[in-house]
Order: structure tokens, then C-alpha cells, then sequence
């Protein structure tokens, strides 16, 4: 599967409703970004699932630090 950055970030940034999405960027800090919470957390878990057919839990959620690494996540897991 062959999947871009740029089209994960549009997914990713869907899940939140007032964020600027000038805001998404790879090296975003996801965790800090203001409307962050854990029902967003859910929300991007199920959109990974849906988009990607790749199932990550809160855990590796929570290991991720930027939009990049959880998109590095989900593209190793994909490739598995």
C-alpha cells in the first residue's frame, strides 16, 4: 500500500473540528494541540481503521509524538 503524508494529514485533521488546519503538519505535536482529547484519539484510531485497514490501539497512539510518527506507524503496519 502505498500511502502519502499529505493525504493522511487531511484525514487526521478531519477528526477535529477548530483546529486551523494550518495547524496539521508532520512534525506537529499531536498530543499538544489544544482540542485534543480522548474522544479525538478514538475518532483517528477509527479513521485509521476505515481509511487504512490498519488497527492501532491507545497505546501506540500514545507512543507516537508527531502526526509523522503515527504516519509511520500506520504505513509499518500496513506493509505487515
Amino acid at each position: 500500500m502505498n500511502m502519502e503524508i499529505k493525504e493522511f494529514i487531511e484525514h487526521f485533521a478531519e477528526q477535529f473540528d477548530e483546529t486551523d488546519i494550518s495547524e496539521f503538519k508532520p512534525e506537529t505535536v499531536f498530543h499538544d494541540l489544544e482540542e485534543y482529547t480522548s474522544l479525538i484519539a478514538l475518532s483517528i484510531i477509527l479513521m485509521v481503521d476505515e481509511e487504512y485497514s490498519v488497527t492501532i490501539d491507545g497505546n501506540e497512539m500514545k507512543s507516537c509524538v508527531t502526526i509523522e510518527d503515527l504516519f509511520n506507524l500506520v504505513q509499518k503496519k500496513a506493509e505487515q
